[in-house]
């Protein structure tokens, strides 16, 4: 029986330095023994009852409070080159690995594909739940395969890509199976061939700026310089990176924007819709720099939410609360959070 420990502490397992305990936890390490743990836990007295939650790196996490519950701490490990063909490089890892150094190790291997993903914090377990992207690329277009296993009965189950339900910043996993899987690990399909995503012009400058050759640790340097240079380190300063989605809108309403706000970004989302660029709404709305106790919107990206130190869930909240009502009286559009909240 894996150990369990009890009144266990979250406040470091999550980036924003939330403050909370969860009544037990236990730290899932082993693959090889996982569906036989997953089983006496079932079986265990003190545990019945409890809601599981699975938690990776907490970086995409708010805690409203105390939880009386079971967390499973996903640390399951792995890295590993599957299959290769003359189109694709196949890399299976495992659900607790940290995703930033995962990147790098697929660099390591001479791989490309993620480069523009890297120092997302989080696990890799994490990235089908959320779909993370950055810099024009989302992690939907590398993932083959997502293994899980279901926490009520202990079956296995293998998605595809295309079962996730992959959308902007969303997935099934975190809709519809939310609380149900453990992701046990993650294939990922990457290119043979090195193509450079250099879509946005800030890592396309400071590609030029750094490297006279254009190679996936180029791209991986340049979006780690950028991300630094923006965002906060969560070790000196609580956050969950990016708080708020980009926003969805008609086409049309983008474009009546547009014409009374002509300095607001804008990017194409299908045929009749576009994306705003929630850090400048919210920068619009007066909130970059500014906070309410000890939570605030960072004074270098008004998109990222931070602690300032000893904050709970209920300022995180307030806050929120706060700018989403800002910018829907002055521009009429909907802010919604990325971070999933446990209440």
């Amino acid at each position: 029986m894996l150990p369990i420990e009890t009144s266990f502490d979250l406040t470091p397992h999550n980036t924003l330095g939330l403050r909370a305990k969860a009544s037990h936890a236990v730290r899932l390490r082993e693959p090889a023994t996982l569906a036989a743990d997953l089983r006496l836990l079932r079986e265990a007295q003190v545990l019945v009852g409890k809601p599981w939650l699975v938690l990776g790196g907490g970086s995409n996490l708010v805690l409203a409070h105390d939880l009386d519950a079971l967390i499973l701490k996903n640390e399951l490990p792995g890295r590993v080159i599957t299959a290769r063909d003359s189109e694709h490089v196949f890399v299976r890892a495992g659900g607790g690995e940290n995703w930033h150094e995962f990147v790098m190790w697929t660099l390591d291997q001479n791989l490309s594909g993620l480069e523009n993903l890297a120092l997302i914090p989080g696990t890799v377990g994490a990235c089908p739940v959320q779909n993370i992207g950055a810099y024009g690329l989302e992690v939907m277009e590398r993932i083959w395969q997502v293994e899980t296993i279901n926490l009520a009965t202990g079956e296995p189950k293998t998605f595809s890509a295309e079962e996730c339900g992959f959308s902007y910043r969303d997935s099934a996993f975190k809709q519809e199976w939310a609380g149900k899987l453990l992701i046990t690990s993650v294939l990922f399909r990457l290119p043979a061939q090195f193509e450079a995503r250099l879509g946005y012009g800030e890592i396309a400058r400071e590609v030029a700026a750094h490297a006279d050759v254009v190679t996936p640790r180029a791209v991986a340097e340049a979006v780690i310089r950028t991300r630094r240079a923006k965002l906060p380190d969560p070790a000196q300063i609580g956050n969950a990176g990016s708080f708020f989605k980009n926003p969805i809108v008609p086409s049309a309403f983008a474009a009546e924007l547009k014409s009374r706000h002509p300095a607001l970004p804008t990017y194409e989302a299908g045929a009749s819709e576009m994306k705003l660029a929630a850090g400048w709404l919210i920068d619009q709305a007066g909130w970059k720099g500014k906070r309410i106790g000890p939570v605030g919107m960072y004074e270098k990206q008004a998109l990222c939410l931070v602690n300032h130190g000893g904050a709970t869930g209920a300022d995180v909240a307030q806050v929120r609360a706060a700018v989403q009502a800002d910018v829907m009286r002055l521009f009429g559009v909907a802010l919604e959070p990325e971070p999933v909240v446990w209440a």
